[in-house]
């Protein structure tokens, strides 16, 4: 009984993590979206400290 117990919640534990991998392919756009917005946000509110690396090659594009 204890191992149908076992093969029961290890049964269950894969079947919620497949369905968390199904409702984040299903929302993928959503969550992009969410993930880009909350990125802006908070590069808008940070104060920009330092420079990009790339800023010392900007006069080879002359």
């Amino acid at each position: 009984m204890k191992m149908a117990r076992f093969v029961l919640k290890i049964v269950a534990l894969s079947l919620g993590l497949a369905a968390a991998v199904c409702c984040a392919i299903a929302y993928w756009d959503r969550l992009a979206d969410f993930v880009g917005c909350a990125k802006e946000k908070i590069m808008e509110k940070k104060p920009c400290c330092c420079h990009s690396e790339f800023d010392d090659y900007a006069d080879w594009d002359d």
